[in-house]
């Protein structure tokens, strides 16, 4: 009697719920260097905070519920200056994505007369992903306005950082007189399907990080739907 009510009571647990797999930890970059202003800054976490809440983001970022992406966020200058914005944070809901934008909205720059420092935000990004949650996919998503001047650069991280299975695609803030986007397709990308997108200044950088994130979270058959 005793082992049927054990049995019985064990029915009567209910089962824990399934814990979502990853599906993509996105690190998110951000340039904080001296070449960037207290407006541009301004713009640029405030643009990326509307970019993730648009409609077509949350709708990427939710497309495989089942799925989960993941994401971190710091801002980067000089040698020695990365600075947690965001830890790891599952985006399984609206909620969390929201929760996230307003974090990243709140946030304020640490420092603002540090040169660029490329290299030393791709092997710092490099670091991030061992603390997070294990995921199919990696990707390191940096947003910057000028070219390495400070310290080794990206080529030299992408050699002594560990970046196996690592994807890295670049926002190209301005730039163009001096070919910035040619500079970071040419240095700073590496991985299958990795991009650049542009944009024009910072005023255009929720547009830009909008394209970008919808491009970067989306369901792998739905991310296709636009090459």
């Amino acid at each position: 009697m005793l082992r049927l009510a054990v049995l019985a009571l064990g029915l009567a647990v209910p089962a824990a719920p399934a814990v979502a797999a990853c599906r993509l930890a996105l690190v998110l970059a951000l340039d904080v260097s001296s070449s960037v202003d207290g407006r541009e800054d301004r713009l640029q976490r405030d643009g990326l905070a509307a970019a993730l809440i648009a409609d077509d983001v949350v709708a990427a970022i939710l497309s495989q519920p089942d799925f989960v992406v993941a994401l971190n966020v710091f801002e980067w200058s000089g040698r020695d200056e990365q600075v947690p914005v965001l830890g790891w944070t599952q985006l399984s809901s609206r909620a969390d994505i929201e929760g996230a934008a307003a974090a990243i909205a709140a946030s304020t720059r640490r420092s603002d007369d540090f040169p660029t420092a490329l290299g030393s935000a791709m092997g710092y990004a490099s670091t991030l992903f061992p603390s997070g949650p294990a995921c199919e996919r990696k990707v390191i998503d940096v947003s910057g306005d000028g070219k390495n001047n400070a310290g080794y650069g990206p080529e030299s991280a992408y050699r002594y950082f560990p970046f196996d299975g690592v994807t890295v695609n670049a926002l190209a803030i301005g730039g163009r007189l001096e070919d910035l986007p040619g500079y970071y397709r040419r240095t700073l990308i590496r991985g299958p399907g990795a991009f650049v997108e542009e944009a024009e200044d910072y005023s255009d950088f929720v547009v830009a990080m909008t394209r970008k994130l919808i491009r970067e979270t989306a369901a792998p058959e739905l991310s296709r739907l636009g090459d």
